[in-house]
């Protein structure tokens, strides 16, 4: 089976496919990707099949992550469709169209935001499946908003007749959403799914690839006296953490005495740190998880999941985006605390980090979502999944 992904040039939305790209390869299966190439060499192994696809567009992303970077709520939501998404749509088609002509896939697999995938998909009549990198659409988000879900069909709807495939959301088709196969990189005991999901809907659990070597990790500095918790606000969102970061070294004064942060942010933005905080540029964050007791985030979707696999309990400071639902999630499911990310203050974010250390119900309701990933199958499953579109 020749299967061909299609992907924006994001990490978070690139890791899933490499760990089924890889899963699927050791099967036998003939892999490759469709892309921004310029981006994609830095998220891929060294070996993966890299077909160019919308290298502009990939290109401008620093720029626009300057522009998105400190807008909220609706104002990001449009953004994000008018400025990334639909534009990367754009860009793409031509080179997903050569790749499918070139590569012949009999299964492609279209990321949420990699629209252009199911465009071409669907023109030159190939099986296609989504990859959920995030669960928040699944969940209705715009169920207590009905203008804003008009607006992103309004967008959806003129993506499609642009393409000249003038059906709309009453015509049955949704670029987002396969109605063969959704591959969910999540549980329903972390989405709380109260509904029956449709069965197309795979709720595999995260898949874990391999990643791109991280520079040397000071390993010899972790305290084994101290319970240890890493703050990350992922790659996109540091610069934004300027404020919250203070709060940060606030709450590490108050907690020094019992807890070691590891703080994963630019060095500029922090300034000197006591000897019981490890700031580091970046971090092995899948090595590390292991080594810790809880995590601090901003709710991004692959960070949580990342910190629930390994049962650790969160504290969540959502910013934009897909953030705000899945901190929801977290909160719901009893395996965190979600504090202001604007507005945090050093006592509130000591408070919500000593409840869920000293606290063994978000231990306990981390570790059953663990249970849940486990027994998911994760790369396995979505492989087995994809088995049998054919």
């Amino acid at each position: 089976m020749k299967v061909l992904f299609t992907v924006p040039p994001l990490a978070g939305h690139v890791n899933p496919t490499v760990a089924v790209g890889a899963e699927l390869a050791a099967r036998g299966h003939e892999i490759a990707w469709a892309g921004p190439a310029s981006a994609l060499t830095r998220l891929l192994p060294a070996q993966a099949r890299i077909l160019p696809a919308g290298e502009e567009s990939g290109g401008g992303y620093a720029a626009l992550h300057e522009r998105w970077r400190d807008l909220r709520g609706v104002g990001a939501l449009r953004f994000l469709w008018e400025e990334a998404l639909v534009p990367l749509a754009r860009a793409m088609v031509p080179g997903v169209e050569r790749a499918v002509r070139a590569f012949g896939p009999d299964v492609l697999v279209a990321d949420q935001q990699a629209l252009a995938g199911p465009l071409v998909a669907r023109r030159l009549d190939v099986p296609w499946a989504t990859s959920a990198s995030t669960s928040a659409e699944l969940t209705r988000p715009f169920a207590d908003f009905p203008k804003v879900g008009e607006w992103v069909a309004g967008q959806i709807a003129g993506l499609l007749a642009e393409f000249g495939d003038a059906a709309t959301q009453s015509g049955g088709w949704d670029p987002r959403f396969s109605e063969r196969l959704v591959l969910v990189f999540s549980t329903p005991e972390l989405v709380g799914t109260v509904r029956d999901f449709p069965a197309h809907h795979a709720y595999v659990g995260p898949a874990f690839g391999a990643r791109p070597a991280s520079p040397g990790f000071p390993w010899q500095r972790l305290d084994p006296a101290r319970r240890r918790v890493l703050v990350s606000l992922g790659t996109l969102n540091q610069e934004a953490g300027a404020r919250f970061y203070g709060a940060v070294l606030g709450a590490a004064e108050r907690l020094a005495a019992d807890v070691q942060f590891v703080l994963a942010a630019p060095s500029s933005l922090i300034g000197p740190v006591p000897g019981h905080v490890l700031l580091q540029e970046s971090v092995p964050q899948l090595e590390l998880l292991p080594h810790l007791d809880a995590v601090v985030c901003h709710a991004g979707h692959n960070t949580v999941c990342e910190a629930l696999a390994h049962g650790l309990p969160l504290v969540v400071a959502p910013i934009r985006d897909d953030q705000p639902i899945v901190a929801r999630q977290v909160v719901e499911a009893g395996a965190g605390i979600r504090v202001r990310f604007g507005r945090t203050r050093a006592e509130e974010l000591r408070d919500a980090l000593t409840a869920v250390l000293d606290d063994p119900g978000p231990r306990r309701a981390a570790r059953r979502i663990q249970a849940s990933f486990a027994a998911a199958g994760g790369a396995a499953a979505a492989a087995d999944r994809l088995e049998k579109l054919l």
